[in-house]
């Protein structure tokens, strides 16, 4: 895994000029925090395999600083930000270019595009559950790879499968993660509370099952993450069907969730009756 430090450039500088001769106070309780590093900046767009003829989503660009590299190497890039106040100054900051479509909304209730595309982004941490779920069980088409900056105690647990987490099953579903690079709290303006890290999904073609045994898996992940410390005995075993489920899936039920591989709970779902799915 890379460890990546802030390099010494022009970026910064820039940065803090524009957004002092704009007058322009960030947002933390929107999670703006502009990435400060240009070798940081390079790292995630390297990351993310970008080619001339991707679209990118990007979620949360503020003034445009990733927004600008991404320009760099995508055929499109499709900038969504919630802040009105940023729309003008993303527009100035990267330029006129045609390539560049920025809407203003909230990236949790916008659709995503129809056709392929990435998505690559410094989100607001907030919303990074809401928006995985968003991305991959409420659009029509799901990205074909993911490159995050994200909190980095939320990174690490999305990559664990030994104590895995609900969002580790859900990307689990649909594609492999893994942690690119690390990022320090002062590669930021202002700096977050937090540690960073890039997170990379690259998404399976299809995700591991079906919509109707997904639909199963979460519930039965509600019910054994419902009370995480406890076994499957206790929690997925107290139905009049559970332990059954479990046996059928030849699943110790002296087992806890988080140690269920995603595979596991595909099992678990297809065994599951179907008045109770």
């Amino acid at each position: 895994m890379l460890s990546i430090s802030q390099s010494m450039t022009a970026l910064p500088e820039e940065i803090r000029r524009f957004c002092s001769s704009h007058g322009l106070r960030l947002n933390t309780d929107l999670g703006q925090h502009f990435l400060l590093d240009a070798s940081i900046l390079d790292h995630i767009v390297e990351t993310a395999l970008i080619k001339k003829d991707d679209t990118v989503v990007e979620i949360g660009p503020g003034i445009g600083v990733l927004t600008r590299k991404l320009l760099e190497r995508a055929g499109s890039v499709i900038a969504i930000e919630l802040d009105g106040r940023l729309i003008p100054l993303l527009r100035e900051f990267t330029g006129e270019n045609a390539a560049l479509t920025v809407t203003q909304g909230n990236a949790l209730h916008i659709a995503m595009p129809s056709t392929p595309y990435k998505v690559v982004a410094n989100i607001p941490y907030h919303i990074t559950s809401p928006l995985l779920r968003h991305l991959f069980l409420e659009s029509t088409t799901t990205p074909s790879a993911l490159t995050l900056l994200i909190q980095r105690e939320v990174a690490e647990k999305i990559c664990d499968r030994e104590d895995a987490g609900i969002l580790t099953i859900l990307v689990g579903l649909f594609g492999k993660p893994r942690i690119a690079g690390l990022v320090p709290p002062e590669a930021f303006l202002p700096p977050p509370k937090v540690d960073s890290a890039i997170l990379h999904i690259e998404c399976f073609g299809e995700p591991l099952t079906g919509r109707e045994i997904m639909e199963r898996i979460f519930k039965l992940v509600k019910i054994g993450f419902g009370q995480k410390r406890k076994m499957l005995s206790n929690t997925i075993g107290r139905f009049s069907w559970g332990m059954e489920l479990l046996e059928r899936a030849s699943i110790d039920p002296k087992r806890r969730p988080q140690t269920l591989s995603v595979e596991e709970w595909i099992a678990l779902a297809k065994e599951m009756p179907e008045d109770e799915g």
